[in-house]
């Protein structure tokens, strides 16, 4: 999926003991009915500029640009695509793409988007885990980027994946928010510094709940639970690592491409960042890495 930010910017944290089921299949239903519900939200939403997108904006960041560089004539995967902006933005940057999401209304809606607007690209409606048995070839180019892994219940499984459909010399890529600002409180009514209030090593996940979405927060929604998992720096490289993926450099960035924290101002470059306080959290990490 491709959310630009947490799904929810201005929920309270539920701290209480519950029950969370006796297996992993318990959470995997909630989250995909909240995503499902949320599609047509996002497609209509000012947040993600579908109509500028058709008119030819490209929703990739700048740093995803600059970095991954050119695409052209190279076969992509983008992981967890959402409703596919960004796989298109990679195919009329000239990749053969191909778009992989677990909600099947992002899946329809990206699918619709590829043939309204002629941008050949290929999408693929399979939970991450389960897609290696949908999916048979390998590709040039694995990328993922912008609030996806909390979605994640198993880091090393996930890196397992990216190596499984990365061919030999191939490049991952990823752009994300700095786990160690999930550590922070993320609501207006925290102090105006940042204080911690989430533990940073927590393999528990953790049970939100709230209507509407960050694009459009005022809309009544009738999926609401949601379940996260916070994954430190450390488990996300060594999960690439571990693989076989040579890293080529780890990246860290005191700017967000959201507003993360209370008190953030956009600049006219398009990133938030703390005013007076420019380098005091590191809020966002690209990777980059190679498979051997």
């Amino acid at each position: 999926m491709r959310p630009a930010e947490p799904l929810y910017s201005t929920l309270a944290r539920d701290n209480a003991d519950h029950d969370m089921g006796s297996s992993m299949d318990s959470y995997l239903p909630a989250n995909r009915a909240l995503w499902d519900e949320r599609v047509p939200l996002h497609r209509d939403s000012a947040f993600y500029d579908l109509a500028g997108f058709k008119a030819g904006r490209c929703s990739l960041k700048s740093i995803e640009l600059a970095e991954l560089g050119p695409v052209t004539g190279k076969s992509l995967l983008h992981l967890q695509c959402h409703f596919g902006m960004d796989t298109l933005s990679w195919a009329r940057r000239g990749a053969h793409a191909t778009g992989a999401d677990f909600s099947g209304q992002a899946i329809a809606l990206a699918q619709s988007l590829s043939a309204e607007l002629a941008i050949p690209a290929r999408f693929v409606c399979a939970d991450l885990y389960d897609l290696p048995t949908v999916l048979t070839e390998q590709f040039d180019i694995v990328f993922t980027s912008a609030g996806v892994l909390c979605w994640l219940p198993d880091i090393r499984r996930w890196g397992a994946v990216v190596a499984h459909f990365l061919r030999p010399g191939g490049t991952f890529y990823i752009r994300e928010k700095h786990p160690f600002a999930d550590a922070f409180g993320d609501t207006e009514a925290a102090a105006p510094t940042p204080q911690l209030a989430h533990p940073y090593f927590d393999p528990k996940p953790s049970r939100w709940e709230g209507s509407g979405s960050y694009a459009e927060p005022q809309v009544e929604t009738a999926h609401n639970v949601a379940y996260e998992w916070q994954h430190t720096l450390g488990d996300i490289v060594s999960a690439l690592t571990t693989q076989g993926l040579r890293l080529e450099y780890l990246h860290e960035f005191p700017f967000a491409g959201w507003k993360c924290l209370p008190g953030m101002e956009q600049g006219a470059d398009g990133w938030w960042r703390l005013p007076g306080q420019e380098t005091l959290l590191p809020l966002t990490f690209s990777l980059r890495a190679t498979k051997r």
